[in-house]
């Protein structure tokens, strides 16, 4: 595995949705399984286990914008890596995964009562106000 290190940003649930708007195509890395419980419930997706991922990553078009997602954010991070080392621009990774899209209220398919018994009930993406704040993953714009 490469050693050098590229930089990947992240982005919240809340700036994920409005990349979604905007066409992104979200790539959920989790295995099989996982997704069969718990979905995200997003018109254009693919599930593209981690496991898999380096024998399948060119099915991702590099003429797209690309959220990298999975339960927590790790998975995804390294994936978007992955394939920015492999020459893709348009990729980002969604901050706390899962875990946090389920907090925010966002559209899934299936239980999301494991997620939301473990997830943590502070937020990167605060809904009281506009504002963004320098502390915040909201402060990506895109």
């Amino acid at each position: 595995m490469n050693t050098e290190q590229t930089l990947v940003k992240e982005i919240c649930p809340t700036s994920t949705q409005a990349w979604i708007k905007n066409g992104a195509l979200l790539v959920d890395v989790r295995e099989r399984e996982e997704v069969a419980q718990l979905a995200y419930d997003v018109p254009e997706i693919v599930n593209i286990p981690l496991s898999e991922f380096e024998e399948r990553y060119a099915e991702i078009p590099k003429d797209k914008e690309v959220v990298m997602v999975c339960k927590a954010g790790v998975r995804s991070l390294r994936a978007a890596g992955f394939l920015i080392n492999h020459g893709y621009d348009n990729v980002v990774s969604m901050k706390h995964g899962l875990a946090r899209w389920v907090q925010k209220g966002f559209p899934t398919k299936g239980d999301i009562s494991g997620i939301v018994s473990s997830s943590a009930s502070s937020s990167c993406c605060s809904t009281e106000t506009d504002a963004p704040q320098n502390h915040s993953c909201c402060g990506s714009s895109h």
